[in-house]
């Protein structure tokens, strides 16, 4: 029995990107200079974001990144209201697939750091090596290895549940 259920740790995610997405366009600064961003960049070795790079309320880019954290929160927050068994199939689907991206996009950030293996490979490669993105992303990753733990575990508890239901039917005809 997992300690929190999926639908609950489903809904925290999304409304931690809602808070995300609020805070981008708001007061952008609050986020780079949150604690656990700048605590998870500097214990990993990278660089906090260069002062051209810091985010401030006329990028351009803040709306755009604010727009899809609130488009994927939403529909994250939709599909967790349809019923059990339809969203737990769905999430199950996508666990892996956003596991698997966050994986490979902490991989690039950590490998492409100053002195990282691939460090200077390519254009815009220092400048998403950061803190921030390094911490987004690790928080996502954890997120959804729970989100996934928790789901195999309700549906074996679901699984469980319809075998039993299923014996006490056909001892109920047998008898």
């Amino acid at each position: 029995m997992p300690l929190i259920n999926s639908t609950t740790l489903i809904t925290s995610l999304s409304i931690l990107h809602l808070t995300i997405a609020f805070y981008l366009l708001t007061a952008p600064t609050k986020i780079v200079h949150h604690n656990l961003v700048v605590l998870i960049g500097a214990s990993m070795g990278l660089p906090p974001p260069p002062t051209c790079l810091l985010p401030t309320t006329t990028s351009p880019a803040l709306p755009l990144a604010a727009s899809l954290l609130s488009l994927l929160s939403i529909s994250d927050l939709a599909a967790a209201a349809l019923p059990t068994e339809i969203y737990s199939y769905y999430f199950a689907a996508q666990a892996p697939v956003r596991i698997i991206f966050f994986f490979a996009l902490e991989g690039w950030i950590y490998a492409s750091k100053p002195r990282g293996a691939l460090y200077g490979e390519g254009p815009g490669q220092g400048a998403a090596s950061t803190g921030l993105a390094f911490a987004w992303g690790f928080v996502e990753l954890v997120s959804w290895f729970w989100i996934y733990v928790t789901l195999r575990d309700e549906r074996r508890e679901m699984l469980v549940k319809v075998q039993e239901k299923r014996a006490r039917e056909e001892e109920r005809t047998r008898g």
